[in-house]
């Protein structure tokens, strides 16, 4: 089979942020690439982000600088930008001890260190972009199972409960942490429980957040607060991700909210004054998990589906990006040089590239549980000077907050149709 004759060149297993951003990424840069997307929900039945009404339960993402200039290079972020609350002061902390680091984007002449976006307004903006684009769309549709065939592939995609085969050149799993599909592929994933869970949701406190994120550790984990609401008018309202163990995460649900308001009062502290509201509560367990081989001949996995990592850092959607724009930039080397994107040197040549920063970045969240975690005196004096030398010594302050930033991983060079010139994106 040819490649002209498959009925797609990328289909993509997974619609939502990550694999929206690849399908839109490869229809900016790589036009020449038929792409689908087969996603098991069904499309908004108006995408317009005119329709949009910000909701305080609304669940978001932080957005690195990093990625903002990946969505800047893909168009995007002006969209983005209209509910998009800047973060401009980090401030570090561990509860009970002096040391502490702040970053201040003024510092590094930046409007901001990242932003946070609520996921329903990112899906929005993606979505109202690709359906002006040639991308085809299959949902409510399910990839359920895949098998190669010479130097294209099979994919079995169910809709309605009626499944028919498409042939693509390449698949990209892009479903998730809990990928039903990676499974089925048969991929081998390494799983370190953390024994904790992600408490999810809004909270308002009775001072504003002054565009300020806190991260702070605790004995029983690490909990953290974003801005939250107006990207011009710093509001009360934070998103809060809260590291509970089982017990205490069935303890705070069973609470009302006031007692919810009282605990998590006890575990941040008066930095933002008063908590006077917790909207609904998410929450899911937390492990490390990752793919060490997420590539096979005519298939890769992307984004949670290839790694799920701890939200202390929150690098985990910043690290997918990263990843997404060296696969783009892969797939578009491939067209030119007339290459089958899904030929097993190209997709290793991506897994190569965004190897060294999946594991950095791993390494780097799962050291913070570890070292933070530990209620050892020694280490809590090591944390101490270790938070102080960071505020103190200006090289540690740059490198900080370059990965803060999402400026330290690798930079892929994207060359967009009818330029002369490779632009280099950063990727958090």
């Amino acid at each position: 089979m040819t490649a002209n004759d498959t009925d797609t060149d990328i289909l993509i297993a997974g619609g939502g942020l990550a694999g929206a951003t690849l399908a839109l990424a490869l229809a900016r840069m790589v036009p020449q690439l038929r792409v689908t997307v087969a996603e098991t929900f069904p499309l908004a039945s108006n995408a317009e982000p005119d329709s949009y009404q910000p909701s305080y339960d609304a669940r978001s993402t932080a957005l690195a600088w990093g990625s903002r200039l990946i969505y800047e290079q893909l168009g995007l972020w002006p969209a983005l930008a209209q509910h998009a609350a800047p973060i401009r002061h980090i401030h570090v902390s561990d509860r009970g001890h002096f040391g502490a680091a702040r970053l201040h984007a003024a510092e590094y002449r930046q409007d901001a260190l990242g932003y946070v976006v609520d996921n329903r307004w990112m899906g929005l903006c993606l979505v109202r972009e690709l359906l002006k684009t040639q991308v085809q769309w299959l949902a409510p549709a399910e990839v359920t199972d895949m098998t190669c065939h010479g130097d294209n592939v099979r994919v079995t995609v169910t809709t309605a409960g009626e499944a028919r085969e498409l042939s693509a050149r390449c698949l990209v799993v892009a479903d998730g942490g809990r990928s039903d599909l990676r499974e089925r592929l048969g991929f081998q994933i390494r799983h370190q429980p953390y024994g904790q869970n992600a408490l999810i949701a809004n909270v308002t406190t009775a001072d504003s957040h002054q565009f300020a994120a806190y991260e702070r550790f605790t004995d029983s984990g690490p909990m953290a607060l974003l801005p939250h609401g107006s990207p011009t008018c710093a509001s009360h309202q934070s998103a809060l991700v809260w590291t509970l163990s089982n017990s205490e995460l069935e303890q705070v649900l069973a609470m009302p909210d006031a007692d919810k308001c009282t605990r998590l009062q006890q575990r941040f502290g008066w930095r933002l004054g008063r908590f006077t509201r917790i909207g609904e509560c998410n929450h899911y367990p937390l492990a490390l998990t990752l793919v060490d081989n997420p590539v096979r001949p005519g298939v890769a996995l992307v984004g949670n589906a290839a790694h799920s990592l701890h939200p202390v850092a929150g690098q985990g959607f910043n690290l997918a990006l990263r990843g997404l724009m060296t696969l783009v930039e892969q797939f578009r080397l491939a067209s030119e040089q007339g290459c089958n994107p899904g030929e097993l040197a190209v997709l290793q040549r991506y897994q190569q590239l965004h190897q060294s920063d999946r594991v950095q970045t791993a390494g780097f969240s799962d050291s913070l549980i570890q070292i933070f975690g530990s209620p050892l005196p020694p280490l809590a004096a090591a944390r101490d000077a270790g938070l102080m030398g960071l505020d103190l010594v200006p090289a540690a302050k740059r490198w900080f907050a370059g990965n803060a930033m999402g400026l330290g991983g690798r930079k892929a060079r994207i060359q967009r149709p009818g330029s002369h010139n490779s632009k280099a994106l950063s990727h958090d």
